[in-house]
């Protein structure tokens, strides 16, 4: 849902799927965009795993399920701990996760797609693309994250360290990306074969963008357009799920910390690093008390990372709270670099340190360190004292709070709901 009503627009209304699937950073833009759709007057249609369909449905949007489902990561730790992973991350969820259920993605996305005129498909819904070219209905590709373009002009983080290649080092080391995974995406070109689709490789390199419209759903604060991007590509902005926040509140313990005193730091693991957060908690915890600032834990639901012991005077631990009314409210951000909770945070305008795990994020944290706007450390260095360290850079260094609070409301007067709906939108428009 766009934070700035818009009218209704002359084009007609149509039903569109909408295919994602991920955690809430990979769910609420699509939820965002579903309610800029329906307030434009067109039908849309989510369709995801099925352990959403409370969050959906709730939204007064349609919801049809499709596997794969989540695997069970509360009972089985060690699953989490593989996809978020850097070194294992991309295996579990390519080869281990979402390939072996490419078929049964499909059958149920052909199902999810019985009348909609337009899919607009998350970079992982490989089912979904298939039944959409199968059955001859357009289809719109989005990138949530700059690193989904692999643009050789503007290289993307590919280490822990968050370091860029040289870009003819990042040729080779694309060329050496596609060598390794070929073998995973034997069933996507097999299924290809079956269904009389024209060969394509694989959807995540050379196949994943779409031939008429692909949606860079972030803001071009944190990635521009560079040259090697497609003629079809178009930046939106970030785009923001605030329905739950604008009828919700802070949990009133929380509220009632806030208003007693100065601006908390605010420690979170976003939706799935934290069923792998190990000591993040204890040590953010602790840092806090060696600078004498007050904190936020956001721990989730996972009890391991309930405090083993009383915390530290001044710092509160909560399980959740909206990052749209919470961050605006802190001095600073400490996350671990997932699109979702980068994209709130730099809207909240304020200073962050980022600790990235896996996939996009140790690209994401390298951004925020080239926009000055936070400093980013390694997850295999995090302690007490590091954080700390980094920390007390972090606000003693005015520029961070100053440059965060201006490119905050840079992102807050973008609308990435309205600009991805009108570029929808055209494309019927103008065919």
């Amino acid at each position: 849902m766009s934070l700035n009503p818009t009218p209704a627009t002359a084009s007609k209304p149509r039903r569109i799927a909408l295919a994602t699937f991920g955690s809430f950073g990979d769910l609420n833009p699509f939820i965002a965009l579903a309610m800029e759709l329906r307030q434009r007057g067109h039908d849309p249609v989510i369709a995801t795993s099925a352990s959403y369909r409370q969050k959906i449905e709730s939204a007064g949007i349609g919801f049809r399920p499709v596997r794969p489902d989540f695997p069970d990561f509360e009972n089985d730790p060690a699953v989490m701990k593989r996809f978020m992973s850097f070194w294992t991350g991309p295996q579990a969820v390519f080869r281990d996760w979402l390939i072996p259920a490419l078929r049964d993605s499909y059958i149920d996305s052909r199902a999810a797609l019985d009348g909609a005129a337009l899919l607009v498909a998350h970079p992982l819904a490989y089912g979904a693309r298939l039944a959409a070219e199968e059955r001859g209905i357009r289809w719109v590709s989005t990138s949530l994250a700059p690193i989904m373009f692999l643009s050789r002009f503007d290289p993307p983080a590919l280490s822990p360290s968050g370091a860029r290649p040289d870009p003819r080092l990042f040729r080779w080391l694309t060329a050496l990306m596609k060598w390794r995974t070929h073998s995973w995406f034997e069933p996507w070109r097999r299924m290809r074969a079956e269904l009389r689709l024209p060969p394509n490789p694989d959807p995540l390199f050379d196949g994943q963008h779409s031939p008429e419209l692909a949606l860079a759903l972030f803001s071009e604060k944190f990635g521009a357009r560079q040259p090697d991007w497609p003629a079809q590509a178009r930046a939106t902005g970030f785009l923001f799920n605030d329905r739950e926040v604008e009828a919700a509140s802070l949990p009133p313990d929380l509220e009632r910390f806030l208003d007693d005193g100065p601006p908390p730091i605010v420690f979170t693991l976003g939706s799935s690093a934290v069923m792998n957060a190990g000591r993040f908690y204890e040590h953010s915890a602790t840092a806090a008390a060696r600078l004498k600032k007050r904190a936020v834990l956001l721990i989730g639901s996972d009890p391991r990372n309930q405090p083993a012991g009383p915390l530290p005077p001044g710092v509160v631990a909560f399980s959740y709270a909206p990052y749209s009314m919470l961050f605006p409210r802190a001095a600073a951000t400490v996350h671990q670099g997932g699109i979702g909770t980068t994209a709130q945070a730099m809207r909240a305008g304020r200073p962050m340190l980022v600790m990235p795990f896996a996939h996009d994020q140790p690209d994401n944290a390298a951004r925020v360190a080239r926009l000055g706007i936070g400093r980013t450390i390694r997850r295999g260095r995090y302690n007490a004292e590091s954080a700390a360290r980094e920390l007390r850079r972090l606000f003693e260094d005015e520029s961070y709070a100053s440059t965060a609070a201006k490119v905050g409301e840079e992102i807050r007067r973008e609308n990435g709901g309205a600009t991805a709906c009108d570029a929808i939108e055209a494309l019927w428009d103008n065919r």
